[in-house]
């Protein structure tokens, strides 16, 4: 009877000081999650509307030093926040963010060190909750980039005033302007164009996918913004150049898209010729 007495203490200890955590797992040196990954969370917060989110922790693998790999951890753990967020999904006020580069017991798998903790407390209330939408944008491979940027230069030269030309694979990081390292070269390649035609004027226009909000146009904006900073950056002159978001206002495909193909589509940079001699 007294072994009993023991071991159920030894139990509700044990439970009393065990959290509930979703692991999310990322991809080396990158902070938006894995495939794998996005599936999960989307599923878990579909599952799950009875939760509260309280911590949201951060860490990386070995390489390179604990300060970028810090910040690295640090931004793992901001992308989470501002999905969930952006999802209305429940996020305590005093939700903890922490990273941590080095500092903490490594897995001898790396790939289990890529990852962000996130932490929830069980709560009465049940609230309302839609399917999540990952801002999944595009990731080209290099093939697929390098087929574009030779296909670039022709759709200018045949261009007319007018006329659009769409480049689909600049892809941004989730929810952020921030263009993605494989899409830097046809940012560079259509930088060759604006100076092999110095009397050309364009208008960049950005579009965004799955939300169905036509005054939700603020993030295609700034995506839009950031081509037109880039160019002047690379000493386009600035009155050359013209910006304008659309959201998902003048979508290829209906919202809500039916496929991964269809949100790729819809998904894009359109450069309008305003002016070409």
């Amino acid at each position: 009877m007294r072994n009993r007495f023991i071991l159920f203490i030894l139990l509700f200890s044990l439970n009393s000081f065990s959290q509930n955590k979703l692991d999310v797992f990322f991809d080396f040196n990158s902070d938006f999650p894995n495939e794998e990954s996005r599936i999960r969370v989307d599923k878990w917060m579909m599952e799950h509307n009875n939760l509260e989110i309280t911590k949201i922790y951060g860490y990386c693998d070995t390489v390179d030093d604990s300060k970028y790999n810090r910040e690295l951890a640090m931004r793992r753990a901001y992308t989470m926040l501002t999905y969930f967020k952006k999802e209305n999904f429940p996020v305590a006020d005093s939700v903890a963010i922490k990273s941590f580069g080095k500092d903490f017991k490594f897995s001898k798998n790396q790939d289990e060190n890529r990852k962000v903790e996130v932490f929830y407390d069980i709560i009465k209330e049940k609230k309302p909750f839609a399917k999540p939408k990952f801002d999944i944008d595009f990731i080209p491979s290099a093939e697929v980039v390098r087929e574009e940027i030779l296909s670039l230069e022709a759709k200018f030269k045949k261009a007319k005033v007018g006329d659009l030309i769409r480049i689909n694979n600049i892809s941004f990081y989730l929810n952020s302007e921030k263009v993605r390292e494989e899409s830097q070269p046809l940012l560079e390649q259509l930088y060759m164009i604006m100076t092999m035609y110095p009397t050309l004027i364009i208008q960049i226009n950005g579009h965004i996918c799955c939300n169905p909000n036509p005054n939700e146009t603020s993030l295609s904006y700034r995506r839009a913004l950031t081509i037109l900073r880039f160019l002047e950056k690379r000493g386009i002159k600035v009155n050359r150049l013209a910006y304008k978001g659309y959201g998902s206002n003048d979508p290829i495909y209906e919202v809500p898209e039916k496929n991964e193909q269809e949100k790729a589509a819809n998904r894009r940079v359109e450069i309008l010729i305003v002016t070409k001699r």
